[in-house]
């Protein structure tokens, strides 16, 4: 890519962070280019990644899944998945050498060290590495002071209304997930 690789970040309590952030990915794979996602916090069934593995250039980083909700385990669950969020650091930064993608998104990394799921100086350095390939973008509530500071890009999406939250709507395939 033309100059210096960026960090875009979307965080914000607002729905379409993650959408976003999937928008700018097909974008650049409709360069040509190579675009490497990674998913904390998810079960792997997010309906963009059906879609994605579809396209030519889209790699899809198939790392540890959630086995529910943060606010559901107990502490034992809890240190059990900090060490695999935090244990495919090394993993990713090792796919990232390999592929050396145009793009990487990072997709919940926010909210999986504002959780203390991953250590922000380990997300740092996932973030550094990702730099030398290509764009980084970094999803999930609660942003790093850090975080921020490093980006080139931050957006932050507010919600104003929500189904979820106003009406007790549960998530919907396709839309939520």
């Amino acid at each position: 890519m033309e100059g210096e690789n960026r960090l875009h970040i979307y965080t914000g309590d607002g729905k379409g962070k993650t959408t976003a952030a999937m928008g700018l990915a097909l974008r650049m794979l409709g360069t040509g280019r190579e675009v490497l996602i990674v998913q904390f916090m998810k079960q792997p069934n997010s309906s963009e990644l059906a879609s994605l593995k579809l396209l030519p250039g889209a790699h899809l980083f198939e790392g540890a899944a959630m086995r529910g909700f943060t606010y559901q385990m107990d502490e034992e669950d809890l240190e059990r998945t900090r060490r695999e969020q935090t244990g495919q650091i090394d993993a990713i930064i090792e796919a990232i050498r390999e592929i050396r993608p145009s793009m990487i998104v990072l997709d919940e990394l926010a909210v999986a060290v504002s959780c203390y799921l991953v250590p922000e100086a380990e997300a740092l350095r996932l973030i550094d590495e990702g730099l030398r390939y290509g764009e980084v973008v970094v999803t999930g509530r609660g942003a790093s002071g850090a975080m921020i500071e490093k980006a080139s890009y931050v957006s932050v999406i507010e919600a104003k209304k929500h189904p979820y939250g106003d009406e007790g709507l549960q998530a919907r395939k396709g839309i939520e997930w």
